[in-house]
């Protein structure tokens, strides 16, 4: 045993823990904290320019390896309630991060101290547990309770409140006998994936729809496994997406309101079972329930029992981590195509993988300003199949979605459910932090590009590099597009005469330059304005990133007005932009929206 303070404690135990990166805005009552890491000098610190970038940067880190836990710290107060979205954010997706914040001396709470407020009440519906210590002797149990509920069961947030005091208070601490708690995961029974397969076998025209959940669990691999011995095609959700690669032959397309694609969505439409995977049907991905269930049986596996019937109650629903479940689904499988059990789906197979090579919207697009649809065509001749995409919400979003391609897992990092703006840039920081080799690509329209700008300097400062593609029309632009219900476009422009942008630089009227923003913030960047300069600006971007070790931008600037494809139901999502249709025997019965036009599309490589 050591006597030491009780803060020293909690940076050992995180030690233990396996963390080794840190990201934070120090201040008076986390100092103590701070002190700590300074002598212990094992976890790195990247100093946040606000404390909500912090918070997504801790949520970007965990997102971008199997095992990690993102950590972020903030002083009392407003740190607190900064992070109050990067923990909305975390517990939606089903994300693990903690947030340590000072507070002040227990003698001063609800005594009208400056800075202190009650972040463990303002934060325990956004987190799996807020807590504030108030004795010093629990702070290292704590710390470890806090590993144990983050990573059991559904994975997510935890908040843990240190008044200074107890900060700096004297425990004894044996660190040598230090061991992380037993993490509880709960997994399905062989009776449970039996009567689960009997549905499935009984079925014709059965899918898998694999969420986030199979991600998060680290079960792709078994996930293919198990839909290669079936042959049954896959759905992902954005959630979801690389757990099988977009070029296998089974994986057969996203399927809802915004993110989907026009094959996956009218392979949905003719399926009659659905085995759902980590997954929580997500009211974008299934427009209204009557609609998405009619005429189909569902299946539904999730590590959480009350994520069960929540939405939607399955036909059979089985409580079990992803990994486990599809372990034992690939046994039940193997053992059964080897009694010549499982159920011939070859046909069915070949029809979804001909909607899918047949079904695209259109992307080579030459106008100036540039269409968004030819940026993301580029995008996916620029980069190589392991990149890494990162984006929140928004029309750049929900465009990427339908048009890049992705093929692994955590090649996708998206806030699915919370969505707020600027989570974008620092979670490409966290991920960044977290895998110094992966090529990254963050994505963003210009409104989400501002909204934590000035996290840019973070990563020049902290030798972060990454390519951020902003698509800029100068606008709020779902926003815009969802207004047309109501007959307006109010105040949902962002373009303005900018006095200090030169006429010649092709954005008169757009409002911000958002290239001398970003190289004022010690980064690069790059104005792209037409389909001739794509190749040379990719190529240019790549190598200062090489060369300066810095985020670079590349600003493409797009028309004003263009609407993305989406509907009110999966099978009525309208197309406003020409669509392909390269086998004239698929009729526009089969697909949503308007008439079938000839163009350039790029299936899956």
């Amino acid at each position: 045993m050591a006597k030491m303070p009780a803060i020293e404690a909690a940076v050992r135990v995180l030690e233990k823990e396996g963390v080794t990166v840190a990201f934070g805005v120090p201040g008076a009552a986390i100092n103590p904290l701070y002190a700590a890491l300074k002598r212990r000098g094992s976890i790195r610190h990247i100093l946040a320019r606000h404390v909500e970038g912090a918070s997504h940067m801790a949520d970007g880190y965990t997102r971008a390896m199997p095992g990690n836990i993102g950590v972020c710290i903030g002083t009392s107060g407003p740190a607190g309630t900064d992070m109050i979205t990067g923990l909305y954010t975390a517990q939606a997706d089903s994300i693990p991060i903690l947030c340590i914040t000072g507070q002040a001396p227990r003698a001063k709470l609800y005594k009208e101290d400056f800075q202190a407020v009650d972040i463990e009440s303002i934060a325990k519906p956004v987190t799996k547990w807020a807590v504030t210590v108030r004795e010093p002797g629990l702070v290292p149990r704590v710390f470890q309770q806090a590993f144990h509920v983050m990573k059991s069961g559904r994975p997510g947030p935890v908040l843990i409140d240190l008044p200074v005091d107890v900060q700096n208070a004297e425990i004894e601490f044996d660190e040598s006998t230090y061991a992380p708690l037993p993490v509880y995961k709960p997994a399905a029974t062989r009776a449970q994936i039996e009567q689960a397969m009997a549905m499935l076998n009984a079925s014709e025209r059965p899918l898998i729809v694999a969420g986030g959940g199979v991600i998060n669990a680290d079960a792709s691999d078994l996930l293919v496994q198990f839909a290669e011995v079936t042959g049954i095609p896959v759905i992902p959700t954005l959630m979801g997406w690389g757990a099988i690669p977009d070029d296998h032959p089974l994986m057969a397309g996203m399927v809802g309101l915004q993110t989907s694609h026009r094959y996956g969505n009218a392979t949905f439409m003719k399926s009659d079972f659905v085995l759902g995977i980590g997954n929580r049907w997500a009211n974008r991905h299934t427009g209204s329930i009557e609609a998405y269930t009619q005429g189909r049986k569902f299946v539904h596996v999730d590590i959480e029992p009350t994520q069960i019937g929540r939405v939607f109650n399955p036909d059979f629903g089985i409580v079990s981590d992803a990994h486990a479940a599809l372990t034992t689904f690939v046994q039940v499988a193997e053992e059964w195509k080897a009694a010549g059990k499982l159920a011939d789906r070859s046909t069915w197979a070949a029809e979804c993988l001909h909607r899918k090579r047949n079904m695209l919207r259109k992307t080579h697009f030459e106008q100036v300003p540039l269409k968004p649809q030819r940026v993301y065509q580029e995008m996916n001749d620029a980069f190589p199949k392991d990149t890494c995409y990162v984006s929140t919400i928004g029309l750049s979003q929900i465009a990427g979605a339908q048009f890049l391609h992705v093929y692994k897992p955590r090649n996708w990092i998206n806030c699915g459910q919370a969505g707020p703006l600027g989570w974008t840039l620092p979670a490409a920081l966290g991920v960044r932090a977290a895998d110094p080799h992966r090529e990254i690509v963050a994505l963003s329209g210009d409104y989400d590009f501002q909204f934590l700008i000035e996290e840019l300097a973070v990563g020049a400062q902290h030798k972060l590099p990454y390519l951020h593609v902003v698509v800029n029309n100068s606008y709020l632009g779902l926003i815009r597009q969802s207004q047309r219900g109501f007959q307006m476009d109010f105040e949902v422009s962002l373009a303005f005469e900018n006095i200090n942008t030169p006429e010649e630089e092709g954005v008169a009227g757009y409002g911000v330059d958002h290239v001398a923003v970003a190289e004022g913030l010690g980064c690069k960047a790059i104005r792209v304005k037409s389909p001739n300069e794509f190749k040379e600006a990719f190529e240019r971007a790549r190598a200062l990133m090489d060369e300066h070790q810095v985020p670079v931008v590349l600003e493409f600037i797009l028309e004003r007005v263009t609407n993305i494809s989406m509907g009110t139901e999966i099978h009525n999502v309208t197309e406003f932009e020409d669509i392909l249709c390269l086998d004239p025997s698929l009729s526009i019965n089969d697909v949503s929206g308007s008439a079938l036009n000839n163009g350039t599309a790029q299936p899956a490589r």
